[in-house]
């Protein structure tokens, strides 16, 4: 059963080589090989942290919309957290 989700993703582009565009495809690229379809991708910005964790100063806030099954998630989850630059990601189940 697949359900709309929305996730959000804080990338660390310090040190990365090649665009933001670039590493946002990338992304996504991810989260379709886990068994998500992606309905749109809204990149917010860089934004600064209130405080300095992980010795970054901020990241790139990235918004993913996209069709997957709860299992899909959770290794969407599990491939993201294998993947350098990103710093956190969340999601929520939308609709």
């Amino acid at each position: 059963m697949s359900r709309k989700y929305e996730g959000l993703v804080v990338l660390d582009t310090k040190g990365k080589e090649g665009s933001v565009d670039e590493f946002v495809s990338e992304v996504g690229k991810v989260l379709e090989a886990n068994g998500a379809t992606l309905d749109e991708v809204k990149q917010l910005g860089r934004k600064e942290f209130a405080y300095n964790a992980r010795q970054i100063e901020g990241g790139v806030y990235v918004n993913y919309f996209f069709n997957a099954s709860p299992e899909a998630v959770a290794e969407i989850k599990t491939a993201l957290d294998l993947v350098k630059g990103i710093y956190m990601h969340q999601y929520r189940r939308i609709g």
